[in-house]
């Protein structure tokens, strides 16, 4: 449902092209707001109403491949909610709260966004790329 909260204990997983992975590394620019961007566009996984991760992988690539260019290089980054959105308030001086929250689209019924990033917040994107628990290929 549109604007639900994604509970803490779930994932979502972030597209991260090209320009962010270095050497097989996610970098802290795949977490950085672009200017336009009211939210960090990630698809929720539990949402994919999948068995297991290599499945729900396989339909993230052949989503990604319907809505991107996705490039030889490009990855998928996994990340629990919980653990990004407590490291976040934990370690910025504000205690900044970022939100998950369910943002489906025609064709993309998992997508959802990260609220409260703040544009050019570099501290807040390293942060949540040291969460990152597993990466994938983006390109099925």
């Amino acid at each position: 449902m549109k604007g639900q909260a994604v509970p803490d204990s779930d994932h979502v997983a972030r597209y991260c092209g090209a320009r962010t992975v270095d050497n097989g590394e996610i970098s802290a620019a795949a977490f950085m707001l672009r200017d336009t961007e009211e939210y960090l566009s990630v698809n929720w996984l539990e949402e994919l109403k999948r068995l297991d991760t290599p499945s729900q992988i396989h339909e993230l690539q052949e989503l990604y491949s319907k809505k991107l260019k996705v490039g030889a290089t490009a990855k998928i980054a996994i990340l629990n909610v919980g653990a990004f959105r407590s490291k976040v308030t934990r370690e910025t001086s504000d205690g900044r709260l970022l939100h998950v929250l369910h943002e489906p689209e025609i064709g993309d019924p998992s997508h959802a966004g990260i609220y409260g990033i703040p544009h050019d917040d570099e501290m807040v994107a390293e942060l949540i790329a040291q969460t990152v628990i597993e990466t994938h290929p983006a390109k099925g």
